[in-house]
């Protein structure tokens, strides 16, 4: 057991999840994979709804804004997990800590939110068509996603700066992927059952008030979809919203174990799978949920490449 004030100086040891795999390089190789297709994938698509003006409308605006903070969160995460693999070198400044979870809990917050902003924009589109640009005109559209990333910057500046106020004295091994919460209060000397009541609350609250304006949004759309006299209407606006169905379903369902449940049903390794799950997988995964299935964002995609294609290489 170290002193309380040591780790300023000494910092934390993410343990991760590479230590216990079976087999660690084949699943560094895996994340490696995921990574550099979660990049790829994220930037094509802001490169697409930035440079095609078909997509300058509010749905691929807050899209748009949904590939960068997915882009963030694993560029946050999974380049220190590999480079402490490949190193060998498990060790995080205190500073380093206090700004990846700082940057972890914006970004996991945010999209949190913007997922049910989205939700609303689709309630909007599909409910109200003919009031939609007046509903969803630029501010408002500006103001959503300023409101994400400020409401959920100012929830996880309380968290980070009250957890990192404990001293740590129990150990310097975080048995996490990044530094979190739940994994930094099991080191500190102070009781903290108070603070992680409020944790939770305050988990369960950001949590669970989204996702009721998510269902909310959802049960009356599915009303509206069922009264279309149009079978391809339905048909489009079915597909449309089972995009953002499977990106909240996995979202959310990975945060409720994290957040939502209490300490006693958590372990190490279960945390460090549903960690591994938000921070690596879903973002390589949402870009595919959305663009696969949808033919304007494919449509936009081809006529990109095709423009990028003419200017750059020489005809015969």
């Amino acid at each position: 057991m170290e002193p309380c004030n040591s780790t300023l100086q000494s910092g934390f040891i993410l343990v991760g999840i590479l230590k216990d795999s079976g087999s660690p390089e084949m699943l560094c190789a895996t994340i490696t994979l995921l990574y550099v297709l979660a990049l790829i994938s994220n930037s094509l698509l802001l490169l697409v709804i930035t440079m095609d003006a078909r997509l300058h409308v509010p749905m691929y605006l807050l899209l748009g804004q949904l590939s960068l903070m997915d882009l963030l969160l694993t560029s946050v995460v999974t380049p220190k997990a590999l480079m402490d693999f490949l190193y060998r070198v498990n060790t995080i400044s205190f500073g380093g800590c206090v700004l990846q979870m700082f940057l972890a809990l914006t970004l996991g917050g945010a999209e949190d939110l913007l997922l049910a902003f989205m939700a609303y924009d689709r309630y909007v589109a599909i409910c109200h068509p003919l009031n939609y640009m007046t509903f969803m005109r630029p501010r408002v559209c500006w103001f959503i996603v300023a409101s994400s990333w400020i409401l959920a910057s100012l929830s996880s500046l309380g968290h980070t700066v009250y957890t990192m106020h404990f001293s740590f004295c129990m150990s310097r091994e975080i048995t996490h992927i990044l530094c979190e919460i739940p994994s930094l209060l099991k080191l500190a000397c102070a009781d903290t059952a108070r603070y992680e009541l409020m944790v939770y609350v305050t988990g369960v609250t950001f949590l669970l008030l989204p996702l009721a304006a998510i269902i909310a949004s959802y049960t009356l759309i599915l009303f509206t979809v069922l009264h279309m006299p149009s079978k391809e209407g339905r048909k489009k606006a079915l597909v449309t919203c089972s995009s953002h169905l499977t990106v909240v379903g996995m979202y959310y369902g990975a945060a409720t174990l994290m957040y939502v449940l209490p300490s006693s049903f958590h372990n190490p390794k279960q945390d460090n799978i549903i960690s591994a799950f938000y921070t690596i997988v879903t973002p390589f995964l949402n870009p595919l949920i959305y663009s696969l299935r949808n033919k304007e964002v494919m449509g936009a995609l081809r006529r990109v490449l095709g423009k990028y294609v003419l200017q750059h290489i020489p005809s015969f």
